[in-house]
């Protein structure tokens, strides 16, 4: 084997992480694979000779793509990432909670990414807060990408944290008209407007409910109706996301990840509801800066 297939092996080992930090911070899987395609280009031009840590240089350089290709598009209107129900039916960890690095790639080979308002983040407080906040990066480490100094990196990290967890709200998308739908769907749930749930929930709408215990179909809107309150905790807090493509939300308790839920909408109803509550599985796939 050449040195530049040791070198090409070692860039493959580090590639799904180097890939979970694209994808967090810059949105789109497909600009991910791009930033990490031009970090291999400037590894293999520069070889590694002299890198004593090669997955620290490798943070630090796809950190710069990143942060680069944020600048140049800015961070306005794109378009929110997935999050994958179909992934909860993995076994969790024996011991119930993953390290960050583990969380990182397994995020990615499921395709994770809650819909969090990063587009309000400048450049700086995106990178900042997601190298620190998802993947652990030291801040001086953050601070050398930014051009910045430590203290400055901390402060764009937490000031990033101010903002997401305040909940900005999402901008305008595709799916704006189906998520007006969603809102009043919880809004009547929540005060168990029984005439406002039929009048957002199709004549035929099917529920499909799965926890660990088991799973449940409920069919029509009357039945759909009567059990929408097991959605609308009042101590719940909704945040909306997309669902395997679909409208959706993730539901939190005191912080705690508890159910996720997409819903296929059509002329303004809703025709379908699916949903996972699965406290611990989802305690594993989202990153605590998003619940």
């Amino acid at each position: 084997m050449t040195s530049q297939d040791q070198l090409a092996a070692a860039f493959e080992g580090q590639r799904p992480y180097l890939h979970a930090i694209a994808v967090r911070v810059l949105g789109s899987h497909t600009d991910a694979d791009d930033a990490v395609q031009e970090a291999w280009l400037r590894l293999a031009r520069t070889g590694d000779d002299g890198i004593e840590d090669l997955r620290g240089w490798l943070t630090t350089v796809t950190g710069r793509i990143c942060l680069d290709l944020l600048r140049r598009r800015g961070t306005r209107g794109e378009q929110p990432l997935e999050l994958d129900v179909g992934a909860f039916a993995r076994e969790p960890a024996v011991d119930g909670r993953l390290d960050p690095e583990q969380e990182a790639v397994l995020a990615e080979s499921v395709g994770l990414a809650l819909y969090v308002v990063m587009d309000a983040l400048t450049p700086a407080e995106r990178v900042a807060f997601v190298l620190h906040d998802v993947f652990g990066v030291p801040f001086d480490a953050i601070a050398a990408i930014l051009g910045r100094s430590t203290a400055a990196a901390k402060m764009l990290a937490s000031r990033a944290r101010r903002r997401l967890r305040a909940g900005t709200p999402p901008p305008a998308d595709v799916h704006g008209a189906a998520r007006e739908v969603v809102r009043a769907f919880f809004a009547a749930a929540g005060q168990g407007d029984v005439d406002g749930l039929l009048g957002v929930l199709a004549p035929d709408v099917e529920l499909h409910a799965h926890s660990p215990e088991g799973s449940v179909v409920v069919g029509g809107a009357a039945r759909v109706a009567a059990r929408a309150a097991m959605f609308a905790r009042p101590d719940a807090v909704v945040r909306p996301a997309l669902v395997g493509g679909l409208p959706g939300v993730l539901v939190t308790v005191d912080g705690r990840p508890i159910t996720v839920m997409a819903f296929t909408i059509t002329d303004g109803t809703i025709t379908a509801i699916r949903s996972r509550t699965d406290p611990a599985r989802l305690g594993q796939l989202v990153p605590t800066w998003a619940s």
